[in-house]
């Protein structure tokens, strides 16, 4: 048999899907009102409703998703279970033979849904977000009264039917005590195999829509220090996941934007506005598909590894900086920060350099764009 199988690494750019995954918001409203959210607007907001994309919009971006090659599909938001048409939405991409990843907050689900997800698996665990163990925590950060209560019924409901499904927290002042207790619970659950991520170093709205909010974000950022030692706490795991990564993936990039693989995927909004990726809402970077179509999105975006920074910080720093790649400076957070794809986010940049200094990369004061470290000097 064998001089009949040919073994490849990788598949041919020929056989590859030109759509992989497809990202779609089904609404930015959420029944949350949580104090760290860069995108939520209230689930009564009627001009946002008014605004959605229509089940059968929703279907038809599916299905020239499917004709692409999609093989999943991710449903999310806001909350994407306030739509009333979401088990028609979710059906749909199923019988299109698409895994579906659900982002949500569990309070919304119910027994029929389920049941539901019991009979029509979505082939990948839902992933639920946690803001806290108890009702005064959990409440805390989500501004939702009976919101805790909530959502232990709905992950009560998918334990009970055997629904696999994944957790990760957010780490926020009113939360970060019972980081031991989360984890202890997260080892019961039948879906998670590893420790539980972490949200802590905060997006601000990629909308640009709300300073005021943006001010609150800070201000709930973890400082640098802080996100080290959460990060570290299996210090000998982490070092070696780190120097794994440096050496695949660290390193000057010089003045490319889009050095990942924006544009590749999509992401269409609530409202059926197609962007590289679920961060970047700059508007040149932004394909109605409505009106036109996910292929002529595709073809839009294909030329972003052209783009080139502008900015004379980027250049002097971003552009040379040996800790490129493991920082998590990109266009998506130079937008939601400054407005423009290409100037530095310094809080980003004082994170990566917090972490090079832990593992020794880095002197102290030391600045990874004046300094020749990388990966092939990391032992």
């Amino acid at each position: 048999m064998s001089e009949y199988v040919q073994r490849v690494s990788r598949l041919p750019e020929s056989l590859l899907p030109r759509l992989p995954h497809l990202d779609i918001e089904l609404t930015e409203r959420c029944d949350n009102d949580c104090i760290h959210c860069c995108i939520n607007l209230p689930a009564g907001h009627a001009a946002a409703r008014a605004r959605e994309m229509t089940t059968q919009q929703v279907m038809g971006i599916m299905d020239q998703a499917a004709g692409l090659g999609c093989l999943q599909v991710r449903l999310t938001g806001g909350e994407p279970l306030l739509r009333p048409d979401f088990e028609s939405i979710y059906l749909h991409a199923r019988r299109l033979g698409m895994k579906v990843l659900v982002y949500t907050n569990a309070r919304r689900i119910t027994v029929r849904l389920a049941e539901l997800w019991k009979r029509v698996p979505p082939l990948v665990p839902i992933e639920v977000t946690v803001y806290g163990m108890c009702r005064e925590s959990y409440e805390a950060v989500t501004r939702s009264r009976g919101s805790y209560a909530q959502f232990r019924r709905g992950v009560g409901l998918l334990l009970d039917r055997q629904v696999p499904f994944a957790v990760r927290g957010a780490l926020l002042p009113p939360n970060r005590h019972e980081m031991e207790e989360f984890e202890a619970w997260t080892r019961t659950l039948p879906a998670m195999d590893t420790d539980p991520g972490y949200s802590m170093f905060f997006d601000l709205r990629g909308r640009r829509d709300d300073g005021a909010k943006n001010e609150l974000i800070r201000s709930l950022r973890v400082t640098p220090e802080e996100g080290v030692a959460v990060l570290s706490r299996n210090e000998a795991r982490y070092r070696k996941e780190m120097e794994e990564f440096a050496s695949r993936f660290m390193g000057p990039q010089g003045d490319r934007l889009f050095t990942c693989g924006a544009g590749r995927s999509l992401c269409v909004d609530a409202y059926g506005r197609a962007q590289p990726c679920v961060g970047v809402r700059a508007p040149d970077l932004t394909v109605d598909v409505l009106v036109s179509s996910l292929a002529e999105a595709l073809e839009r975006f294909a030329d972003l590894s052209e783009l080139r920074a502008t900015d004379p910080e980027y250049l002097r720093r971003c552009a040379v900086c040996s800790l490129k790649g493991f920082c998590e400076q990109c266009p998506a957070k130079s937008w939601a920060e400054h407005g423009t794809l290409d100037a530095p986010v310094e809080y980003l940049c004082e994170v990566a350099h917090a972490q090079a200094r832990y593992l020794g990369w880095l002197g102290p004061g030391e600045k990874a764009w004046e300094a020749k470290v990388p990966a092939d000097s990391v032992d």
